[in-house]
């Protein structure tokens, strides 16, 4: 059975390269472009990309998956000396293909031919940080000729984390701090979702990107902070799921992110006054928070915008339709998958509950689909069976009842007992072969009185 997360993963990275062509109004002149930029940064051939662009157009998402064999869950080892050779040969000419660098360690026969294959080596240099697209990351230099700003709302989202103040919301009071996330429209400067979170992980960019998107639909492209806790495999499957391309700011770019950060820097006048109000728990602060994000931003003119227009009319009054999908969608696409052992009485431990798997299912590795919202029921998922639900266990003052045997596991009823018939067989052919060849009691001899 293919590895379904697997297969995810191949199609989420599959999409977010063929992204830019999907943009409207893409002329046929720009598209060539776009296609030879991305056949040299992937090493992959323009029929390939037509290819994905067909499948994608026919199926979605779900037609860019792979398909007709499984997928190889480990590449084939490179040789450490190997792979130092071909890092060396990116450094000398960034430019040069996998293909070059194959042919190069070939012709100087430090490999032989074809012991590297090209899509092993392409995946080796991404991991050590010398694919040509990492590579002509740092390579260009400067900052952008003049400001961009997309013409209409949900064209393009932007996403930063902002450290916030310190809330005696800890272990017995102690202080903590929180965390603001906020998602800005590009077009409009409209923040579809901002609040401040306890924890700084993840889970937070999750939760303000799907509230966004419930309230206001799903966006054409986000550009977002190049912290951990957007560069997640989680999030490009979530994008590509959603059809949203999926950018990165530069790494130690601030000027690449000039709209949210200017945003931010509006927050400090917030973060001012909230020193002085002293609230007590994070309810509190986010009440605050988002009186002041209404009366102090979104409902005042915004200089980007005129000198009337502010971030709420512009994103109001805006004609561009708004793509909204249905809630099952919407739930798929933040979905999660991690991978469990069964323990001895058929359960597993997930974030920090137990969950009843089943006692046919000790001792085996299942993968747990699960949406971060709701943890009251998970997916399970195992080679051979269709997917089912698990609930949490509840453990009680008395000891459960015992659950039924499965019928696979009964006992088989039987009308004689096949060991001591098999074994009465088995005596009697071990007599028979103890049976001497001569019977002596029938021979007599005539000339004496002894037998």
């Amino acid at each position: 059975m293919r590895d379904q997360k697997k297969a995810e993963e191949v199609a989420a990275q599959r999409f977010q390269m063929i992204a830019p062509l999907l943009e409207e109004g893409l002329d046929a002149g720009k598209a060539k472009q776009l296609k030879e930029q991305i056949c040299k940064a992937s090493g992959l051939s323009e029929r390939t990309i037509r290819r994905y662009l067909a499948q994608h157009r026919t199926k979605g998402f779900s037609g860019l998956k792979p398909k007709g064999k499984k997928i190889q869950k480990q590449r084939e080892a490179i040789p450490a000396h190997l792979l130092e050779q071909a890092i060396l040969l990116r450094r000398e000419a960034p430019n040069r293909s996998v293909s070059q660098i194959i042919q190069i360690l070939e012709w100087e026969g430090l490999a032989e031919p074809g012991q590297i294959k090209r899509s092993t080596l392409q995946e080796k240099l991404a991991e050590r940080g010398y694919s040509s697209r990492q590579m002509r990351l740092y390579a260009d230099s400067g900052v952008a000729a003049r400001r961009f700003q997309r013409k209409h709302r949900n064209q393009l989202w932007h996403s930063d984390i902002k450290y916030g103040p310190y809330l005696p919301i800890g272990p017995n009071g102690t202080k903590k701090q929180v965390y603001l996330v906020a998602i800005l429209d590009d077009a409009t400067r409209y923040v579809l979702h901002g609040a401040f979170y306890p924890t700084l992980d993840q889970r937070i960019v999750e939760d303000a990107f799907r509230q966004a998107i419930q309230k206001y639909g799903v966006p054409e492209s986000v550009y977002f902070d190049n912290g951990k806790q957007y560069r997640t495999k989680w999030m490009a499957r979530t994008c590509s799921k959603l059809e949203t391309r999926l950018l990165y700011a530069r790494p130690y770019s601030p000027e690449s992110k000039g709209k949210v950060e200017r945003f931010n820097r509006l927050v400090d006048s917030f973060l001012s006054e909230v020193a002085l109000e002293k609230p007590n728990t994070l309810e509190r602060l986010n009440e605050l928070f988002q009186v002041w994000l209404s009366e102090c931003y979104q409902t005042k003119p915004h200089s980007a915008l005129g000198k009337k227009t502010s971030p709420e009319s512009a994103f109001r009054s805006d004609r561009k339709a708004l793509r909204f999908v249905d809630p099952d969608t919407l739930a798929n696409a933040f979905l999660h998958c991690e991978t469990r052992k069964v323990d001895k009485s058929g359960c597993i431990s997930f974030m920090d509950q137990k969950y009843e798997v089943g006692l046919s299912f000790i001792g085996c590795k299942v993968d747990v689909v699960y949406d971060p919202a709701d943890l009251e029921e998970l997916t399970i998922e195992y080679e051979g069976h269709s997917p089912w639900k698990a609930r949490k266990l509840v453990i009680g003052e008395r000891a459960g009842q015992r659950p039924a045997m499965p019928s696979h596991l009964q006992a088989q009823q039987a009308d004689r007992s096949r060991l001591l018939h098999a074994a009465e067989q088995k005596h009697q052919e071990r007599r028979k072969e103890q049976v001497p060849a001569v019977a002596f009691r029938a021979i007599w001899k005539e000339e004496g009185d002894n037998v």
